[in-house]
């Protein structure tokens, strides 16, 4: 009895939909957004950039003006819970990388709407600024594990040290060994992109409108990403 090769022409199903790159890509340009509503529009709290969040931790516990411990506990820790989240749904999405990646997707959208409708509803109540802090760190901490478990180099969505270190050790100045700055350069470009509009819609407009674009751009890619790079 033989058993037959699988078909090499059969579609691979992780593949189906808009690969990582370009989907990892948009996601920089939301974290921008989400991080310049956050700091600019919620009491100087990062909810995407942990290691920015760390930092002023610091500054607030010694006591800095216009930053609050509290309102950065409150980041960490909720950013800290999406991250556990996300870490067991590897256990839940049975390997796949395609499925893990949309549920991801659709949860951020749903929390990051949830958050736009809050700003948009209530924008002057006393606990808004820590619901939206607390809505949003938690979809990013949900999306930084699933993104971290994707393993794509140089995207990771929200920090950009590494891949701003490898662009110029890794360039003809340093050790000229340099193979993905296309890519590093782009993931730079797209944080400042989504940095610099919502800034200017917190600034000139309202912060619900960044964080209902951030919510509408998420949901797109979690009904096309696929789960190949």
């Amino acid at each position: 009895m033989t058993t037959e090769a699988p078909d090499a022409r059969t579609p691979d199903p992780e593949a189906r939909g808009v690969r990582l790159l370009p989907v990892l890509l948009v996601l920089t340009v939301v974290s921008g957004l989400i991080d310049a509503v956050s700091f600019l529009g919620l009491g100087h709290v990062f909810t995407a950039n942990m290691t920015g969040n760390v930092v002023v931790l610091g500054f607030a516990a010694a006591g800095a003006p216009a930053f609050s411990v509290a309102h950065t506990v409150t980041s960490l820790g909720c950013f800290l819970a999406g991250a556990t989240v996300g870490g067991r749904l590897t256990l839940w999405s049975g390997g796949s990388q395609r499925t893990r990646t949309r549920i991801t997707l659709a949860v951020e959208a749903a929390l990051v709407g949830v958050a736009a409708a809050a700003a948009f509803v209530m924008p002057d109540r006393s606990g808004t600024a820590y619901t939206l802090i607390a809505l949003t760190a938690f979809a990013m901490g949900l999306r930084n594990a699933t993104v971290r478990k994707l393993g794509v180099p140089d995207l990771t969505t929200t920090v950009l040290t590494m891949t701003l270190t490898g662009l110029v050790a890794e360039s003809p100045l340093g050790s000229n060994t340099e193979r993905r700055a296309v890519r590093r350069i782009a993931a730079v470009i797209a944080m400042v992109a989504g940095a610099a509009l919502g800034a200017w819609l917190v600034l000139h407009h309202h912060l619900w409108i960044a964080l209902l674009i951030a919510a509408l751009v998420s949901g797109v890619l979690a009904v096309v990403a696929s789960g190949r790079e």
